[in-house]
């Protein structure tokens, strides 16, 4: 299993239209991973329909950042590996961080990803 961790926030201002953009970019990476033969996950998959549970009402509010980055944290001990994509992200380079602490292995290019 494959974390794919990119921007989520990072360059949107916190615009829908554009934190949507990446979610699909990121999947569409995930698309990628599962072609290669492995499972892909988003912390997003998980994270976003229990804060919407927690009662967040916005992005960056107190249930949103008790679930949204934690998820991912857990979620890395039930990975194989991490794949950093896309542009600048505190949140992306905290899974990669987070990813090499763990002994996990970290990619950055799709060919780094081995075809099974």
């Amino acid at each position: 299993m494959i974390l794919v961790a990119g921007p989520y926030r990072s360059g949107t201002n916190d615009d829908p239209h554009l934190i949507e953009k990446n979610v699909k970019f990121m999947q569409q990476k995930a698309y990628e991973v599962y072609l290669r033969g492995h499972l892909p996950v988003l912390g997003e998959w998980f994270a976003l329909p229990l804060i919407e549970l927690a009662g967040s009402k916005k992005i960056g509010d107190e249930p949103f950042n008790k679930i949204f980055h934690p998820i991912s944290v857990q979620l890395i001990d039930k990975c194989d590996a991490v794949w950093r994509v896309g542009g600048a992200s505190t949140g992306a380079d905290e899974m990669v961080k987070t990813g090499r602490e763990k002994g996990k292995k970290i990619y950055f290019e799709l060919n780094e990803i081995p075809q099974v």
